[in-house]
């Protein structure tokens, strides 16, 4: 460690730290927050299509501009990926051809073609994930009886029964619910076409021990599968109510459900095949809103997963505190008093586990008050203290939002990002789980966010902030880094845990900082960056290995400044992110390094590129001064 900055470097950090600083002031919307695109795969759009498909709302003009849309995103290998740069994804594939399909594209093109030949070489239909088969069934291209039960009666079971829906995680249990209603309808609709060029004929199931949970499920899911047959007439009837009663109940005022695609289109789906038409309020609000999401651009028509309005604000905040703009600056002020009333009052369904405890907090969207998270209430009450706007309202929202994430600390000293001991093992082992996370256990980045605010709130000698930081010590690798569940991966983990760490007083010489800094050091790339590839969270192999990127750069270099270090590999990383900024003050990143299911579903936050960058140059110049 050296104590002090290396002078050649200040000059063209601090003009670098000046550009993308106005960048970011100049891209606030007029209404007070930040908002970039969140990109996702061609999934969203396939089923946008498809789902339009099966409603029997076919636009012409939609279908094609979407479809131009996955045509420019087909890789030269003839799949889609489901990030950039990254290999084909069967699944992915299927479903972008499925589209285009319907968009007219014949299967005699040589695009589709290919397509086809790579998804047969994958494993075909049969190999596709269940989410994926079910899309194919409701057009009758994929039997029913070959996926796993869904029955609506899981609606009944009570919150202390296992495997009730409270078990899953919040975006889980927003999506069962509704799937067990499609499923229980096994809907037909005709695509006019079949897709026998996507198959092999190569159908089989495993058959799990019945001594492991997996066979046992598969034994339940076989009974389950005779029940479906003949169903109980009126416990049916009853679920069924249930479950729209509890669909409806859920639906924002923006139209939407959770703010995320998947419940969104399945609620849709659900609700239309009880009977509700597509001119009833709620389905009328929920398709309109699904339009709302939605990028017309060159001719073409993109869909976005989701919005991240609070989640860009909040951290375009901290980055603007970190590049010293006043707290009283016109910017922070709309920045701070659009938060305030994006604040959640109301109580969601993490009550069902705190009925006693006062709502509070924020959520990642525009509108989902179902479903405050705590990584982004952390981020925003950072925001806020950054701000001078309203000192007594924010204080009390602050108050309100600190005591919400306290009462949602788990029982092991941890923070999830929705939910409270949201840790069934039990969920996982079902038939029908096989993309994506079903429950929400604490996870290393969000913990350190919420340790990081805990301790600017004055609160890290506090005994559960130090539950926390405890839990953050024990998730440690082996190898230094930490974990990252929502961004892309032991960079991100590990550019926030240290931190957090040091804001609680572990010195910069403790041996879990040491560690993590020499594995930081041994990842940085010969250019001087940092980068890696979502792979990383299947593949050791590429535990912090990538192209160098800005946001993944900013991480580690966060990590560095916080542990004290000061030297060349610092430098190094702060050339790189001073040589890759663009003119205009921002950064190039087609890279995806946001996550949302590790191993299956990432996103490019096209603010990343801004956000950190600012942040880490900022912390690099007020450490010289």
């Amino acid at each position: 460690m050296t104590a002090s900055l290396a002078q050649p470097f200040v000059s063209p950090a601090r003009r670098a730290l000046e550009r993308g600083r106005d960048r970011l002031l100049a891209i606030q919307h007029e209404r007070g927050f930040w908002k970039a695109e969140l990109e996702t795969n061609v999934t969203m759009e396939a089923e946008d299509l498809l789902l339009r498909e099966f409603l029997g709302i076919r636009d012409d003009g939609i279908l094609r501009d979407t479809a131009a849309w996955i045509r420019s995103r087909q890789g030269d290998d003839g799949g889609w990926a489901i990030f950039h740069g990254g290999p084909p994804d069967l699944s992915a594939t299927i479903e972008a051809y499925t589209a285009l399909r319907v968009a007219g594209d014949s299967a005699d093109a040589l695009h589709m073609q290919r397509a086809a030949a790579l998804a047969r070489e994958l494993g075909g239909i049969e190999r596709s994930r269940v989410f994926t088969r079910i899309w194919l069934a409701l057009f009758g291209q994929w039997p029913w009886e070959r996926l796993p039960a869904l029955p609506p009666e899981v609606i009944l079971f009570p919150s202390w029964f296992p495997l009730n829906v409270y078990d899953f995680a919040s975006w889980a249990r927003q999506t069962i619910v509704p799937l067990t209603v499609v499923a229980s309808q096994r809907p037909q609709r005709s695509l006019g076409f079949a897709l026998d060029e996507l198959k092999t004929g190569k159908w089989s199931r495993e058959q799990q021990s019945l001594s492991t949970w997996a066979g046992r499920f598969q034994a339940l899911d076989r009974a389950l599968h005779v029940y479906e047959k003949h169903p109980v007439g009126p416990l049916r009837r009853q679920a069924l109510a249930l479950c729209a009663e509890w669909i409806l109940k859920r639906q924002e005022a923006d139209g939407c459900w959770g703010g995320i695609q998947p419940p969104w289109v399945y609620s849709i789906m659900a609700l239309n095949l009880l009977g509700y038409s597509l001119d009833h309020p709620a389905l009328r609000a929920g398709l309109d809103a699904l339009e709302s999401f939605a990028i017309h651009e060159n001719g073409m028509r993109r869909f976005e997963a989701c919005q991240s309005p609070v989640w860009d604000t909040a951290l375009a905040m901290v980055a603007l505190r970190d590049a010293g703009v006043a707290k009283d600056d016109p910017a922070m002020l709309r920045g701070a008093a659009w938060l305030l009333d994006e604040e959640i009052r109301v109580p969601g369904d993490w009550s069902v586990k705190r009925p006693q405890l006062q709502p509070g907090g924020w959520a990642f969207e525009f509108a989902n008050d179902n479903y405050p998270d705590i990584d982004d209430s952390a981020e925003v009450i950072l925001a806020l203290r950054a701000a001078g706007a309203d000192p007594a309202r924010s204080q009390a929202a602050v108050r309100r939002a600190v005591a919400w994430t306290f009462g949602m600390q788990c029982r092991d000293g941890g923070f999830a990002a929705f939910d409270v001991d949201n840790t069934s093992a039990l969920c996982g082992q079902l038939p029908f789980c096989d993309f994506g996370e079903v429950t929400d256990p604490p996870s290393a980045d969000v913990v350190a966010h919420v340790i990081e605010m805990l301790a600017d709130e004055g609160l890290a000698s506090d005994t559960r902030t130090l539950r926390a930081r405890d839990w953050l010590l024990r998730a440690q690798e082996l190898d230094g880094s930490w974990f990252g569940r929502w961004g892309v991966n032991y960079v991100y983990g590990t550019g926030a845990a240290v931190p957090a760490l040091v804001r609680t007083g572990i010195a910069p010489g403790h041996g879990s900082i040491r560690r993590a800094v020499r594995w930081l050091e041994t990842r940085q790339n010969a250019d001087g960056g940092w980068g890696e590839d979502p792979r990383s969270y299947k593949d050791a192999a590429w535990r912090g290995r990538g192209t160098s990127t800005p946001s993944q750069t900013a991480w580690a270099l966060l990590a560095l400044l916080a542990a004290g270090e000061r030297g060349p590999v610092v430098e190094r990383g702060v050339a790189w992110l001073v040589q890759a900024q663009r003119a205009d003050g921002d950064w190039d990143e087609p890279e995806f390094t946001g996550t949302g299911f590790p191993g299956d579903f990432y996103i490019r936050y096209h603010l990343y590129r801004l956000h950190f960058p600012v942040m880490a140059l900022g912390r690099y110049l007020r450490g010289g001064e």
